[in-house]
């Protein structure tokens, strides 16, 4: 085997932290695309907590529910109405009572999102600023600014839309004539708050403290590094290369990463602690490098943020030992758990992203009927694979519903059916994310969504393929990706692997091979074609069902062996 000389890399110690979200599998739930229980198509509350034991049964510590407020859905319900409501579309907030009284019940935490970037331009306070004029203390709750240009035509500034165009609307008085123009770093029904005002600041806390009284565990927080804006708004300084988005290791633009979000996230940490229960909450703070990241997870503001560097790993073994180096290093540095993540909501499902398709989990912009093809076979294979191999890595996992089924990217959806706003904001260049929100298959056959509800009626309709993938087709077959998940999980808790260390084992990382110990588990992954020798030992989960090359790895697959390896390879 051929070593590449890319050093021992980093190790990693076991924490002695006892609180549940430094070592929990977190289980997302995309509400309207989990389960239906009145058959309108729209996945609801009652439909979750009705499901809740599946969940249970697959050994998940907890679940992350997208958002279900009230909302007009123009952004899936990431366009937020009110704060403190359920959309009826999912129920009431009785529903949502009984839900998490449910979860407790199974043992099961439940964390909710939390959008406080921007609103959705229904919302009452959004209202108000429209019906009053320009300096007005309600139009101090957003970013509204005058024009530029001999009429105020031309927008403040420069900016752009993650979601496509400008990022800039201008708003019409009743008469007819244009006014001033609002900031919505998304789509123009989602405008930006003014984080630097002290009544949103103030209101935000209320809206914390009401979820938390109602007995919710956290909160996955979307989109924070993007609420501080720097003061005046000015200019993109490089938007012809940054786009929408900024360039690693060059400064933060002026909508992105600002000092002014670290006391707001401190006030927060401070009302979560003054809970009991080891209340925790998740940025999605898509922030890099990974040191850099590492300063929203210090000890005094969030617990987690989501691993993008891990996300996006191409799946190669060079790039995965620079990635979990650079983690490790990163959140070990502020005492904070790593966390461990290949799908969610807004990224191409991992079983087609690995089929062959050359593009980032986070490339929004989808696959279509038009465009290449992933390879089904060979992506889950390398999904099975990937999972097991990041199941095994100390610190917290989250999984994104369908994951334990495999199910793969609906990349056929006809332009009809699609719902994202990037799909619109770009005249259906990119396709965007529905393909990744399809409902579930639970039980095949029954009705057209496959379970999902009892009528077949679904808000985006799944592929023919979905039956082969639904759950009571896999529940029990040891060869099912469901049953690796659940046992993965089982082995997961009993080894405390989420609570333990690592290290590289040199032997194992090369161009064709990664391994890694925690604690008595090698944890190995064949990257190449030809079959990897094992050391001697017991393999204890394969993401393959059984050996396929007697004692040895085949392409694509990991194990996770025990015990005897150790003396072995130390030789």
């Amino acid at each position: 085997m051929t070593q590449l000389q890319w050093g021992a890399g980093t190790a990693h110690e076991a924490k002695s932290g006892a609180e549940w979200w430094r070592s929990g599998v977190i289980y997302q739930i995309y509400p309207r695309s989990f389960a239906d229980s009145n058959g309108d198509g729209m996945g609801d509350l009652p439909g979750i907590t009705s499901r809740l034991a599946s969940l249970q049964e697959l050994g998940v510590d907890a679940i992350w529910l997208s958002p279900f407020y009230r909302s007009p859905q123009k952004d899936a319900g990431y366009d937020v109405a009110d704060y403190c409501d359920v959309d009826p579309l999912f129920g009431s907030l009785a529903d949502f009572d009984q839900m998490v009284a449910r979860a407790h019940e199974l043992g099961l935490r439940v964390l909710i999102d939390l959008v406080p970037n921007h609103t959705s331009d229904h919302h009452k306070w959004f209202q108000a600023a429209l019906g009053t004029p320009a300096g007005s203390s309600e139009r101090g709750f957003y970013h509204f600014k005058d024009g530029r240009g001999e009429n105020g035509e031309i927008p403040p500034n420069n900016w752009l839309s993650l979601f496509g165009g400008p990022a800039w609307t201008r708003t019409i008085h009743s008469d007819g004539t244009p006014g001033q123009w609002y900031l919505h770093l998304f789509d123009s029904s989602q405008p930006d708050l003014n984080w630097a005002n002290p009544a949103v600041q103030s209101a935000f806390e209320d809206i914390l403290r009401f979820w938390l009284d109602r007995g919710v565990d956290g909160f996955r927080v979307d989109q924070p590094h993007a609420m501080a804006k720097a003061e005046g708004l000015p200019d993109h300084p490089d938007i012809e290369r940054a786009g929408a988005g900024f360039i690693e290791g060059e400064a933060s633009p002026p909508m992105w990463f600002q000092e002014e979000v670290h006391p707001i996230f401190r006030r927060w940490r401070a009302i979560l602690d003054s809970y009991p229960g080891d209340r925790a909450m998740c940025g999605e703070a898509y922030v890099l490098p990974l040191s850099f990241m590492a300063l929203w997870v210090r000890p005094d503001e969030f617990q987690q943020t989501f691993n993008f560097r891990f996300l996006n790993s191409n799946w190669d073994a060079k790039t995965l030992f620079d990635n979990i180096n650079e983690s490790f290093e990163a959140f070990d540095g502020v005492g904070a758990p790593s966390t461990w993540v290949l799908n969610n909501h807004d990224v191409i499902r991992s079983s087609s992203r690995f089929g062959g398709l050359k593009i980032k989990a986070t490339d929004s912009d989808g696959v279509g009927p038009n465009d290449p093809q992933p390879d089904r076979e060979l992506g889950l294979r390398r999904a099975r694979g990937a999972t097991l191999f990041m199941l095994g890595l100390a610190g917290s996992a989250y999984i994104y519903q369908g994951e334990e089924l495999g199910l793969p990217e609906h990349t056929t959806l006809a332009p009809e059916f699609r719902q994202d706003p990037t799909f619109f904001r770009t005249g259906g260049k990119r396709v965007g994310r529905d393909g990744c929100r399809v409902p579930l298959p639970w039980e095949a056959g029954i009705g057209a969504a496959n379970g999902f509800n009892a009528t077949g009626a679904a808000w985006l309709p799944q592929p023919d393929i979905y039956s082969e993938y639904s759950r009571d087709r896999q529940d029990g077959k040891a060869e099912s990706t469901l049953e690796m998940y659940k046992l993965a999980l089982k082995l997961r808790k009993e080894l405390r692997l989420g609570e333990g260390s690592f290290c590289w084992v040199p032997e194992y990382v090369s161009e064709t091979s990664l391994g890694y110990r925690n604690g008595d588990i090698l944890v190995i992954h064949n990257f190449g074609h030809a079959p990897v020798e094992l050391p001697a030992g017991d393999v204890v989960a394969s993401s393959l069902h059984g050996m396929q090359n007697g004692h040895a790895l085949a392409a694509d697959q990991t194990v996770w062996l025990k015990a005897a390896w150790a003396k072995e390879v130390s030789n």
